[in-house]
């Protein structure tokens, strides 16, 4: 019994030091003569100065942000998105039911108070088009309509003490956590006189200067004129800047004061600052709170199924959702969840040719790799490493099961050897353009793997590797931009998509060059060097009966003829084609390759990719201007015409033995058999895929995998200088503290700053 007590009283020491830690992640402090108002879980929150006395002001899922305490301490204005929009909102300081205050459509951020109590300051883009800027208004705190306070543009500010005169900063910087920027947002805060609207500007030298506030007559400002954001002091009698705080590392965030103090947010925690001496006196917060939307819950994500591939005859179809990996039956069964991880991002399920295993990509272990597992779902996983490669798009699964193919980050066309476990580079792509569309598909016998890589001149070409002699030949040139391969089933034709007519484009900034729109259209290449064209005109005719000699009707009077025997060369002819039929595999006659490609009649259109069907068939996705999704044609060799298969299609998947295609078209699901003349007649499928969400588990490795973005895909691998394993140091003990998804916004945007 003693030792039982003994369990219990451990039990509740380790509770009560858990809900006793110190809480990081504090924001947005505002300080009244005797609290401290703070953000955290995207709630409002007050304390005491010590720290003590925590209150919890407001508690929703919306974002509340923006806490400022009214010049007397007894009203927090603050800014939330419960009702839609950002709008201004006011709340007793000792807590009670929050009341809006503004109404427009706009954002409206707070910003402070008026001197006098009486109004609250905010920045809001309403009544500015036709391109949006901030501008300052004010609202009573009794309420009513808004007050303009100045035309000048301004995104933050706050009032003298005397009222006759306001400190702003009128740009709203499109990156707010952009480390060390120099650029033209930069722009110098300014000393507005709301009598005669003159201007004083804060010296300024291109750096950014945030967050002004007057105190004891001088405007206090957070500045990275040290290349750290720091606190700053600007003297309107002297002229003088002059630096307060020396933080080093991790950025002053969020200025406050109250007349006699002055706070700051810095590395999660609040410090008061001792504006003679700069020196900082951090406050020890603990929060203690309830926050369901954090908590883990089982979550519909059927809405959310992307990547998708059907099993062999189409009785099942495997998803990915919200980095888990689905299967879903067609008819009958229920939908299983066969990773169950929310600490994983698994991603590009494949079902194996044969039926018997799925396949995905996870990072699982904090490094993506191959996973693989019966299509059931139970058994032991096998873990494939995909050595140097950080992440692997594009997989396709050889129809003989024994390989995968995929694209990785430094755009190696990679494929993975599922006996030996282990992977080789067959190719490399032209420029990183190329890693999004290289398009690996394998030949029906898993022979060749098809794929797209961009020539010197950047037209895509669709290249082939040999599996067996390992060679890499190109099957278009380089006179045409060309891509998504589609071998028929046939093993005797090949198709993809073409454009001749693409021209020099411009970028999404560049307002002054004219592009040209191209056109593409779908072509076969007739692989074998002594098949003929499937378009060979044709010529009705009439059929003549052949009409029986006499010597034919003596033969059967008399008895059968004789047959002689065949010649020797003849038997040898028999024999070969006996084993050129036999041997199904494709063949490709290199030489002169590009005199067999032919365009299909089906004109020039906004094509966007092509899937292979049954035999002779093949299935081409068109944009068309105005239409909701895409319209998926269905072409075939024997009727030569391409006739509309169905409409409004996001994602489609083909079956292995490609007689069935899964087609998701709005937020349905529909199978069809690819050898009808639309998807009408075919099964609609409802997918309810559910899992169990732990959102701090899945928060965190949102934060590991944006990390390792970073480090794996920057364009200067030095990284501008950077030590990114300081980075993570500095930023990772922030992630317990996490409890909304605007935290993990709101550290995701430094790392990346």
């Amino acid at each position: 019994m003693f030792y039982r007590y003994l369990s219990l009283l451990l039990l509740c020491s380790i509770s009560l030091s858990l809900s006793a830690q110190e809480t990081r992640l504090l924001r947005q402090p505002s300080l009244s003569e005797s609290q401290i108002a703070f953000v955290y879980g995207g709630d409002i929150w007050t304390s005491a100065h010590d720290g003590s006395e925590v209150r919890r002001i407001t508690s929703t899922p919306a974002i509340e942000s923006n806490p400022y305490f009214s010049p007397d301490g007894k009203w927090i204005a603050f800014s939330s998105n419960r009702t839609g929009a950002p709008s201004v909102y006011l709340v007793p300081s000792s807590g009670g039911m929050p009341t809006q205050l503004s109404w427009h459509p706009s954002s409206a951020f707070v910003r402070g108070w008026t001197p006098d109590g009486k109004r609250i300051l905010y920045a809001s883009s309403r009544e500015t088009a036709p391109v949006s800027y901030n501008q300052l208004w004010t609202v009573a705190a009794t309420g009513g309509p808004s007050t303009k306070v100045t035309e000048q543009w301004g995104y933050d500010g706050d009032y003298h003490p005397n009222g006759r005169r306001i400190v702003i900063d009128k740009m709203s910087r499109w990156d707010g956590e952009w480390r060390a920027y120099r650029g033209g947002q930069n722009t110098p805060l300014i000393i507005l006189n709301l009598k005669d609207q003159a201007e004083e500007l804060i010296p300024n030298e291109k750096t950014t200067d945030v967050q002004p506030l007057w105190h004891d007559g001088e405007v206090y400002f957070l500045s990275d004129r040290d290349w750290t954001m720091n606190v700053w002091a600007y003297n309107t009698r002297t002229k003088a800047v002059r630096q307060i705080t020396r933080f080093t590392g991790t950025d002053a965030k969020w200025l406050a004061g109250n007349g006699e103090q002055l706070m700051v947010e810095q590395d999660g925690y609040l410090h008061f600052i001792d504006p003679s001496t700069g020196n900082t006196n951090k406050v020890s917060i603990s929060v203690v709170g309830d926050f369901p939307w954090a908590a883990t819950k089982w979550e519909d994500v059927s809405r959310r199924a992307g990547s998708v591939s059907l099993s062999p005859t189409g009785k099942r179809a495997v998803m990915a959702s919200r980095g888990e990996i689905f299967t879903v039956p067609v008819e009958h069964g229920d939908s299983r969840n066969i990773t169950q991880s929310s600490d994983a991002a698994d991603r590009a399920p494949l079902w194996s040719p044969k039926g018997d295993k799925i396949a995905w990509f996870s990072d699982d272990g904090g490094q993506y790799a191959l996973h693989l597992a019966d299509q059931n779902g139970r058994g032991e996983r096998q873990k494939i490493s995909i050595g140097e490669s950080k992440m692997a798009w594009d997989p396709s699964w050889s129809p003989d099961g024994k390989h995968i193919a995929f694209v990785d980050d430094d755009v190696r066309i990679r494929v993975i050897d599922l006996e030996a476990g282990t992977t080789v580079t067959i190719d490399v792509g032209t420029n990183n353009i190329d890693r999004s569309r290289t398009e690996p598909v394998w030949s029906p016998d898993s022979k060749y793997l098809a794929y797209v890589k961009s020539a010197p001149n950047n037209f895509r070409q669709i290249i082939t590797w040999n599996a067996e002699t390992k060679e890499v030949k190109a099957l278009t040139n380089t006179f045409a931009d060309s891509f998504s391969p589609a071998w028929d089933r046939d093993k005797k034709h090949l198709y993809f998509l073409a454009a001749t007519d693409l021209a020099l484009g411009c970028g999404w900034a560049n307002s002054s060059a004219i592009q040209g729109v191209p056109s593409y259209a779908a072509y076969v290449i007739v692989l074998p060097g002594d098949e003929d064209s499937p378009f060979i005109p044709r010529s009705d005719e009439e059929k003549v009966k052949e009409e029986k000699k006499e010597d034919d009707k003596e033969d059967k009077e008399t008895g059968k003829e004789e047959k002689p025997e065949k010649p020797t060369d003849e038997k040898a002819s028999g024999e070969d084609k006996k084993a050129d039929k036999e041997d199904d595999s494709v063949k490709i006659d290199f030489e002169r390759i590009e005199r067999r490609i032919i365009a299909l009649p089906v004109g020039n259109k906004n094509y966007i990719a092509t899937a292979a069907g049954p035999a002779g068939t093949v299935f081409l996705a068109e944009r068309k201007e105005g239409a909701p999704g895409l319209t998926l044609n269905k072409f075939t060799l024997k009727d030569r015409e391409a006739k509309e298969f169905a409409s409004a299609v996001r994602n489609f998947s083909v079956s292995a033995d490609g007689k069935q295609i899964l087609i998701q078209s709005g937020p349905g699901w529909k199978l069809a058999g690819t050898g009808g003349p639309n998807a009408k007649s075919g099964k609609s499928l409802q997918p309810k895929l559910m899992m169990k969400l732990d959102r701090q588990a899945e928060w965190k490795q949102m934060f590991e995998e944006a990390w390792r973005y970073e480090r794996d895909y920057f364009y200067d691998p030095n990284l501008h200088g950077r030590d990114w394993d300081v980075v993570y140091a500095r930023y990772s003990p922030l992630v317990p503290f996490i409890r909304h998804r605007s935290d993990l916004s709101y550290v995701l945007d430094q790392i990346n700053g």
